[in-house]
């Protein structure tokens, strides 16, 4: 078998998939893709492959606008029936109320899902999908994320970030003539996006070794290349042109590849999205607005490159260590989650107590493997990770956001999503592993990093 960063998209979408050296089978329920100029036009062809009648079209007011006239175009000129259902909020949160509301709207009448837009309305409808038992096809209208062709949606529940595992789009229609006319800020994101797979394979390697977790190195290697084709085509981003977006959003498919041969989102997400996720939160629970999801994963990536720029420079202390397992007070714990997390505590510290997360037990056996083991975890980060200021010059040629205040982000809210963020989910991040060293509370965050 080729490598999968070897394999064309045909190769890697075959529809029975791959046995894999990891010993696992990988596949992708994607069946259909296209990414070029004008690529709406085969919207009906992919109906008719797909064997799909009658789409239940979704989209916002934003999403209407970029691409519903070439959609309607396509399905009338095919003499395609359709429902067509426009979110009636301003700004749609991925939540229980937008979903309800979806729901609610759905016309049983028809047998496929078809979202226009790109994060939030995709993931909507991939949960919607997976609620009607139907599939979802999806028509681009930013390269913002890489979640098109993933498995998984990243949701607000219970006023938490979680991802749902449900099904990838069957077909996606990204056509570079919309594309390119996305917004700058949406283009930051899709960068931003991506330059979060350094740190997120980084962490996977770190918690395989630490942890024992599931590691695949083809999917980790896919990831790498759909990152590298971002990276080279990142400085010409800004102008615009439709084949450099084309080069784009293929590394944005490819990612989201990899995460469906993955199952999980491990591949692609690490701590750099926790920055996102809890700031994202606060916001929520303050009633204040937030960034873009991936212009913030973007400051958190350089945030957490310089966490463990840090982290190389001080090898830990097993005393120290071991003074924090022994002496850890978890009523301190609890009221510091209280205060950072407001409304969304109860639940945070619910998934604490059903996943033993402060367990002594398995603190010490993570401790004890991560110091016996530094000099590897160092390895990795070499092999992974480019310098710092590679990621944050590129970030800059394009006129992104790179700090915290960049994006009105205060200097308390850092260090709070810092020590809140291994308790959102139960996924192993640097921020864990420092709590393993009994380093996480007062790690230092230097004033250059805001």
């Amino acid at each position: 078998m080729k490598s999968f960063a070897e394999m064309s998209t045909e190769e890697l979408l075959r529809p029975e998939g791959w046995d894999c050296s990891c010993g696992r089978h990988h596949s992708c329920g994607l069946r259909y893709l296209r990414i070029e100029r004008g690529a709406v036009r085969y919207l009906p062809e992919a109906l008719h492959q797909l064997h799909l009648q009658k789409p239940f079209i979704v989209c916002d007011r934003h999403t209407k606008a970029a691409a519903w006239a070439q959609v309607q175009q396509a399905l009338t000129e095919a003499g395609i029936p359709y429902v067509l259902y426009e979110m009636p909020m301003s700004e749609v949160e991925p939540d229980e109320y937008a979903v309800g509301c979806l729901t609610m709207s759905f016309d049983r009448s028809c047998d496929v899902i078809l979202a226009i837009g790109s994060g939030v309305i995709n993931d909507c409808c991939k949960v919607l999908g997976h609620a009607v038992g139907m599939p979802s096809i999806v028509v681009g209208t930013a390269p913002s994320m890489d979640g098109y062709a993933s498995n998984s949606s990243s949701m607000i529940r219970n006023r938490v970030k979680v991802s749902l595992y449900n099904a990838c789009p069957v077909a996606i229609l990204a056509d570079t003539d919309i594309l390119c006319q996305a917004p700058e800020r949406m283009l930051w994101a899709g960068l931003g996006d991506m330059l979060a797979k350094y740190i997120a394979l980084c962490e996977w390697r770190i918690s395989h070794l630490v942890i024992d977790e599931y590691y695949c190195e083809e999917i980790a290697a896919l990831m790498r290349e759909s990152l590298r084709q971002i990276v080279e085509a990142a400085p010409r981003l800004m102008e615009r042109d439709p084949d450099t977006i084309g080069r784009v959003v293929r590394g944005l498919v490819l990612s989201g590849i990899a995460m469906a041969f993955a199952e999980i989102s491990r591949p692609a997400s690490g701590l750099e999205h926790y920055f996102s996720h809890m700031w994202e939160m606060m916001a929520l629970d303050r009633g204040t607005p937030y960034e873009l999801h991936g212009i913030q994963v973007g400051v958190g990536t350089v945030l957490t490159f310089r966490l463990m720029d840090s982290l190389r420079k001080n090898r830990p202390d097993r005393a120290h260590a071991e003074h924090f397992l022994e002496t850890f007070d978890g009523a301190w714990w609890e009221k510091n989650t209280r205060r950072i997390f407001g409304k969304a505590a109860e639940s945070i510290l619910q998934l604490a107590r059903d996943t033993k997360k402060n367990d002594p037990t398995s603190h010490r056996e993570r401790m004890n493997r991560i110091l016996d083991h530094w000099d590897d975890i160092l390895k990795i980060m070499e092999q992974e990770l480019p310098s710092t200021a590679q990621v944050e010059s590129l970030m800059r040629t394009v006129g992104m956001p790179v700090k915290p205040a960049d994006i009105g982000i205060v200097p308390q809210d850092v260090r709070d999503a810092l020590d809140g963020s291994r308790d959102i989910r139960d996924k192993y991040l640097t921020s864990t592993m420092l709590w393993d060293l009994g380093m996480l509370y007062d790690f230092p965050l230097e004033v250059s990093y805001y």
